[in-house]
């Protein structure tokens, strides 16, 4: 995925990755936390909601426990940024 400050279109991805089972849980953390915690870069809300929302996607209350966010709320957050971005 691209090198420069990303825009929706790869956010998106990197969320359908999560959701498609292409991309882990940690990957799509840190590659949203190098981005989110920039705090030379300026966002749209929707971008940075979403950055927030990739930013924390492996959290888990113990090491080995679930996930404090599940697949279903991740699909429902893909597709609520779908719909956002459709309006």
């Amino acid at each position: 995925m691209g090198g420069g400050q990303p825009g929706l279109d790869e956010i998106e991805a990197w969320f359908a990755g999560v959701v498609e089972g292409r991309v882990s849980r940690d990957a799509a953390d840190r590659w949203a936390g190098r981005w989110y915690t920039d705090d030379d870069l300026e966002w749209d809300d929707l971008s940075r909601w979403a950055l927030g929302l990739l930013h924390g996607i492996d959290l888990r209350p113990e090491p080995r426990g679930p996930y404090v966010h599940d697949d279903e709320q991740v699909r429902g957050w893909l597709e609520e940024l779908q719909r956002r971005r459709a309006e």
